[in-house]
This record gives structure tokens, C-alpha cells and sequence, in this order.
């Protein structure tokens, strides 16, 4: 997990759409199946928009379900 967060850096070269200011990493809560994760994503600093990477929602958020249901 270390290594996507890490990979979330490239996402500060963005451009907030809504405000224009580029994003920066920031500790954002997200809850998914009743779990709360606490991770760093690429979120705007003047209005809070957060950005979801693609890879986050399609990929690590399948794994993450997996894990939820074995328990």
C-alpha cells in the first residue's frame, strides 16, 4: 500500500478543476464497507476537493472488499 500512496505524489502536478490551485497529499478519511481507512490523497488545498486515483478505487478498493469479507 505504501508503494501506490506513494505513486499518488505524481497527482500534485494537478490542477484542482474547481479552483485551479494544485493538489497536494493530505490525510483524508474514507469509509468503505463499515471501515474507516485514514490515507494520503491528492486533495486541493483552498477548497478540500479530494482526488480519487483510479487505481485506488478500481484495484486496492477490490482487495480491501476481499479482505472485509474473509472476516
Amino acid at each position: 500500500m505504501k508503494e501506490l500512496i506513494k505513486s499518488f505524489e505524481k497527482y500534485t502536478k494537478a490542477e484542482c478543476g474547481a479552483c485551479g490551485r494544485f493538489l497536494e497529499l493530505r490525510k483524508t478519511e474514507i469509509s468503505y464497507l463499515g471501515s474507516v481507512f485514514t490515507l494520503d490523497l491528492p486533495a486541493c488545498p483552498s477548497c478540500g476537493t479530494v482526488f480519487v486515483p483510479e487505481e485506488l478505487a478500481t484495484e486496492k478498493m477490490l482487495e480491501v472488499e476481499k479482505i472485509l469479507e474473509d472476516k
